[in-house]
């Protein structure tokens, strides 16, 4: 049967030549020249003597290479239905070699010719026509076109390149033969096509939605590694055979071509492989990919794929935590490579997003599942998943803030803060939450976490403009709060923002250092801004850190937290006055502790001996004071030899060793106020203020926090004094003032004051809007009432002397005197020059 097969092929070949019968000579030219190229046996390859002629003949004669060209396909269908693969090669070298050396009008006919002899080895299932093929189609990508095509299409071959692309053919080697051949295939299609106008537009989705996945389905692949190690020669030729390295390179090269229009058909298919492959979850791909992407398109277009993702989540908002926090840990990966400002134009618009899947994390918290009633088949929610997931939401919103720049940090820590949850006048009481928890706390803790994260390496040359009192205000309200945890964040947000060179990593611990020096602190002088700043803003600072040493429920992070701020304030916004305050500040701290009005625990006493002894070592040697620091020292090691419980070494660690009986300190281990208001008054320090003890502004802020000394008062006997007639000593009954008289008088004051408010805005608003005329009626009119008013006052405190005219009689008998104008009295003639 072989034989037979043999014979026909031979039989086959010389009447194609043309030798046997009379019609040979008769046949085209071009027919001539094509069947000479063909040998006799197809393992001697293709005739060069002959291809040089036919070669010449396209060029010399171009209107005859699309009969070239069809006649060469017309051939090679024939010879692949009779499984002749060697012929085929050869006719695929001829049309390769024809390809690159005519470059005429005609050449779209024959590409036509072409294109079909390409689909047909890759419709072929022989995978080695189908590389053949594959191959050939590269060459022809590379080939720069002089003229175009209006009528050409690539829909097949990116399908079909696709579909090579997941082979799963039973030979691992061939395999992935036939998968590099599809990535490089559709690798062609892309150059051959992304640049063309007039070519099919690749970047629609029907063409991304195959290019795409097929690139990552390759991607994600991990090559099996031999167990024999191959030389360095081998394993680089074998590293260029990896298809997951192609279509790396493949991706790259795409999406680097992505103009601004298209990234988003780029990036659709790649979130919807990782939905439907489920990827998110172990996220390592997920990152992996996105990577590739954030480092392969253009830097402005990086606020694109961030938008792309961030529309992700939201459409993803109810899928698991684990989906979820892996989108989110995508997102903090791709901010982190973004450039500078590239986060786009609607910043604030990026951070509600995250802040509003934060929330909604919370909910799902509280309630348990995603829908607000619990219905039969509804998905629990894990709860620790939930807190991942807010954990990963806080890095990210991190992340993003890294990029911006300083006066945009700024405001999205505004924005941040405007959705804190505080208490206030008129809603003093949180939300409830499920039993246990409070809705309100979960929220104030994860957004003050994100806060914190916002505000880490934030640096600014104006503080007064940085943090203005709209963030400020309410920050440091929420530093008065019951919750001890919540108090501590703030203190560390507010740490980090006035540490703008990194000191704070060096007072992680409180102690009593010998020699500042060792800390190489980085240490500026106080600009005019920062004075201003302070001006503003320092005995509202003040206050807080007074108020906060007075909370029973503080542990040693919080004392750590205030001995980092009351340093930070020291070094970065601190001039000579603001040292005095500061040194008044915890002196006031120390009388704190040694009073107890409050009835604070015994070691919250002993930690804040310690932590005033901490701060005044600090601040004497940085002051360079020597009367100061000897005075210093000198309590410092009398607490050592008689007081060891008032210093940090013994307080702020694991077991701290605190005693019960601190109402009995000797003088020798206090720092004494008249002693330190000495020793800086002979150094040129105010001493007057000085010697003054601090004393904390209280304010209606206050009475919001968790101090509670006026609603737990249940009666008090106040005695007032009646002022009706001033002839009796009588006083009226005791008044009984309980929690609802209080309670009311509150809230009284409070409409009074917003009747206050209102009277200022109507009068203000009525000098910016009324005309001339009428605000200067209105002043003549106040301007009159005064001058009566003031005559008024002087008719009843002025008396004239007696009227030398002597008294009158009035009615009823009683005598008068009777008062005469000055003018109009007459005086002796002794009185007149």
């Amino acid at each position: 049967m072989d034989c037979i097969m043999d014979c026909m092929a031979i039989f086959d070949h010389h009447v194609c030549n043309g030798v046997c019968g009379c019609c040979g000579a008769l046949r085209p030219r071009y027919k001539r020249l094509v069947d000479n190229i063909f040998p006799e046996d197809s393992e001697d390859g293709l005739v060069k003597a002959n291809m040089e002629k036919l070669t010449f003949y396209a060029l010399s004669a171009p209107e005859k290479l699309d009969r070239i060209g069809a006649y060469l396909s017309e051939r090679l269908s024939r010879d692949v239905s009779r499984h002749r693969y060697g012929y085929v090669c050869i006719a695929m070298e001829a049309l390769d070699q024809l390809l690159m050396a005519c470059h005429c009008q005609s050449i779209n006919l024959f590409v036509e010719s072409f294109l079909k002899m390409v689909a047909k080895l890759l419709e072929s299932e022989k995978p080695n026509l189908q590389i053949l093929g594959t191959n050939s189609f590269v060459k022809f990508a590379n080939i720069e076109e002089d003229t175009p095509s209006y009528h050409r299409s690539y829909d097949f071959f990116v399908s079909r390149f696709s579909e090579m692309c997941h082979s799963s053919y039973e030979d691992m080697d061939i395999r992935t033969k036939i998968r590099m051949a599809g990535i490089k295939g559709l690798q062609g299609v892309v150059r051959k096509t992304v640049n063309d106008e007039l070519q099919a537009n690749i970047w629609d989705p029907q063409h991304m939605d195959k290019i795409v996945p097929s690139l990552l389905y390759n991607l994600q692949q991990v090559e099996e590694t031999e167990s024999r190690s191959p030389s360095p020669l081998q394993n680089a030729d074998k590293e260029k055979d990896i298809p997951a390295e192609l279509a790396e390179r493949c991706l790259r090269e795409l999406l680097g071509r992505a103009a601004y229009g298209n990234i988003k058909n780029a990036i659709k298919p790649v979130l919807m492989h990782l939905d439907n492959h489920s990827l998110w979850e172990p996220k390592v791909f997920a990152i992996r990919c996105f990577k590739i992407i954030m480092y392969s398109i253009q830097p402005q277009h990086s606020h694109l794929v961030i938008q792309q993702l961030l529309s992700h989540l939201d459409a993803n908002s109810k899928s698991a935590a684990t989906v979820r926090a892996g989108i989110v840990e995508v997102l903090s990966e791709a901010a982190a490579i973004a450039t500078t400002g590239s986060v786009g134009p609607t910043v604030l618009e990026v951070f509600n997003t995250l802040l509003r899947q934060l929330r909604l994390s919370i909910d799902y918290e509280l309630t348990g599942c995603y829908d607000s009633v619990l219905n039969i088949g509804t998905k629990i929610i894990k709860e620790h998943e939930e807190r991942m997931f807010q954990e990963a939401i806080i890095k990210t919103i991190g992340s993003f803030a890294s990029t911006l720049p300083a006066y945009q940090r700024s405001e999205v820590m505004l924005f941040i803060m405007g959705k804190v949850p505080l208490p206030s006048m008129h809603h003093p009481m949180m939300e409830p939450g499920r039993p246990g928890e409070n809705r309100n706390r979960l929220i104030q803790i994860m957004l003050l976490k994100s806060l914190l994260q916002v505000s880490l390496g934030f640096q600014c040359s104006n503080m007064l403009t940085a943090l203005p009192s709209s963030f400020l205000d309410p920050l440091l309200s929420s530093a008065l709060m019951e919750d001890a945890e919540l108090r501590l964040f703030v203190l560390e947000i507010l740490v980090s923002l006035i540490d703008r060179h990194d000191n704070r990593q060096k007072f992680l611990s409180i102690s009593t250092v010998p020699d500042i020096a060792v800390l190489k602190l980085k240490v500026d002088k106080c600009s005019r801004q920062d004075t201003l700043f302070m001006k503003k803003h320092c005995q509202q600072l003040y206050r807080h850190i007074y108020l906060s040493c007075n909370d029973p429920g503080n542990v040693q992070a919080h004392y750590e937290a205030l001995y980092a701020l009351l340093l930070m304030i020291s070094i970065e916004l601190a001039n000579e006055e603001v040292v005095v305050d500061l040194i008044r500040l915890v002196l006031a701290v120390q009388d704190l502790a040694l009073n107890n009005e409050d009835n604070l625990p015994a070691y919250n006493r002993c930690a804040l001996h310690a932590l005033c002894a901490a701060y005044l070592n600090l601040i004497s040697q940085l002051t360079t004071v020597p009367a100061f620091c000897q005075h210093i020292h000198e309590v410092i090691e009398m607490r050592k030899k008689e007081g060891v419980y008032l210093l940090p070494e013994d307080i702020f660690i694991e077991k701290p060793r605190w005693s019960k009986s601190v109402d009995r300190i000797d003088s020798e281990l206090l720092f004494l106020q008249s002693k330190v208001s000495e020793v800086l008054g002979g150094s040129g320090y105010n001493s007057d203020r000085l010697s003054t003890p601090y004393v904390p502004q209280l304010t209606d802020e206050d009475r919001l926090s968790k101090r509670k000394s006026i609603g737990e008062t249940i009666s008090v006997q106040v005695e007032v004094e009646s002022r009706n007639s001033p002839e009796k000593e009588e006083k009226a009954p005791a008044e009984e003032i309980t929690f609802e008289t209080l309670k009311k008088a509150m809230v009284d004051s409070v409409a009074v004051e917003e009747q206050e408010r209102e009277r200022r805005r109507l009068v203000v608003e009525k000098f910016q809007k009324a005309p001339f005329e009428e605000i200067a009626a209105h002043c003549g009119a106040r301007a009159s009432l005064l001058q009566s008013k003031l005559n008024q006052i002087f008719e009843l405190t002025i008396r004239p002397p007696p009227s030398p005219s002597g008294t009158i009689t009035a009615a009823f008998g009683q005598s008068q005197n009777h008062s005469i104008p000055v003018y109009e009295m007459k005086f002796p003639d002794l009185c007149v020059y």
